[in-house]
C-alpha cells in the first residue's frame, strides 16, 4: 500500500499551465503561418502588378517608338481625358497605327457615363485596350469621346493572371523636341492597381495612389497592390 501512496502526479495548477504553455505555443503557430500566407500572397500579387505594368509599359514604348511625333496638348486630335477635371473616367492615346483606350479603376467599379465601351457586346469590360486605328479616328474630336470601340482586333493588356487590374491614373506630357532629327521624347507616367477600389484611397476627385493602411477597415493587405510606372518614350524614328 505504501509504494501506491508515494505516488504523486501532476497538480491542476501544474496542468492548467502546460495547458496554457500548448495554447500559447499554438496561437503562436498558427499567427506564424497566416502572417507568411500573407506575405506570399502580397509578393505574387505585387509581382502580377508589377509584370502587368512592365509589359504595358513596354508596349507602349514600343509602339510611341515607331509612330511619327505628336502633340500631346491637341485634345482634338491625339489624346482625350475623358470627364471632368478631377473627375477623369477613362482617356483615349492615338498614336497613329494603334490607339490606346482604357477606362480608370474607379468608373469601372462606380459605372461612369463617360466609360469606354465596346459597340457589341457592350457588356465586355474595357480595362487598357489597344486597338487598330491608322487615322486616330477615336481622338478626332473631342466631342467624340463616347464613340464605342470596335472590338475587331482589340488587345486587352491588363488580363494577367486571373487578376482584376485597372490604371488609376495616366499622363502624358512631352517637353523635349529636337529640330534636327525631328524627334521628340516622351513622359509617361502611370499607376497600375488590383481595382477594388475600397481597398485603396481613391475617391472620385483623387486617383489611387495607395493601398490603404492595415489598420483601415478595408484594408486587404494580402490582396491589395498598386505601384506608379514612369516611361521615356522617342517617336520620329520612323524611315520614309
Amino acid at each position: 500500500m505504501s509504494r501506491f501512496n508515494n505516488r504523486s502526479g501532476f497538480t491542476l495548477i501544474e496542468l492548467m499551465l502546460a495547458m496554457g504553455f500548448v495554447s500559447a505555443l499554438l496561437l503562436a503557430i498558427a499567427m506564424t503561418v497566416i502572417q507568411i500566407g500573407d506575405i506570399y500572397n502580397r509578393s505574387i500579387t505585387y509581382t502580377n502588378v508589377n509584370q502587368a505594368g512592365s509589359a504595358l509599359a513596354s508596349e507602349l514604348q514600343r509602339d510611341i517608338n515607331q509612330s511619327s511625333p505628336f502633340d500631346v496638348s491637341d485634345t482634338k486630335n491625339v489624346f482625350v481625358q475623358q470627364g471632368s477635371p478631377g473627375n477623369y473616367s477613362g482617356g483615349r492615346l492615338c498614336i497613329g497605327q494603334y490607339s490606346y483606350i482604357w477606362n480608370y479603376g474607379y468608373a469601372l467599379q462606380h459605372d461612369s457615363s463617360f466609360i469606354n465601351k465596346y459597340v457589341s457586346p457592350d457588356t465586355d469590360q474595357i480595362n487598357f485596350v489597344k486597338v487598330p486605328d491608322s487615322d486616330g479616328s477615336y481622338c478626332t474630336d473631342a466631342t467624340t469621346t463616347e464613340q464605342a470601340i470596335d472590338p475587331t482586333g482589340a488587345i486587352e493588356l491588363l488580363n494577367t493572371g486571373g487578376l482584376n487590374l485597372a490604371i488609376q491614373s495616366f499622363s502624358i506630357t512631352s517637353d523635349a523636341y529636337d529640330s534636327t532629327t525631328g524627334q521628340r521624347i516622351y513622359n509617361i507616367s502611370f499607376y497600375l492597381a488590383t481595382n477594388n477600389q475600397n481597398e485603396l484611397n481613391s475617391s472620385p476627385n483623387s486617383s489611387a495612389t495607395a493601398c490603404l493602411t492595415p489598420d483601415s477597415l478595408d484594408s486587404n493587405q494580402g490582396f491589395c497592390a498598386i505601384s506608379q510606372f514612369n516611361i521615356l518614350a522617342r517617336a520620329g524614328n520612323v524611315t520614309e
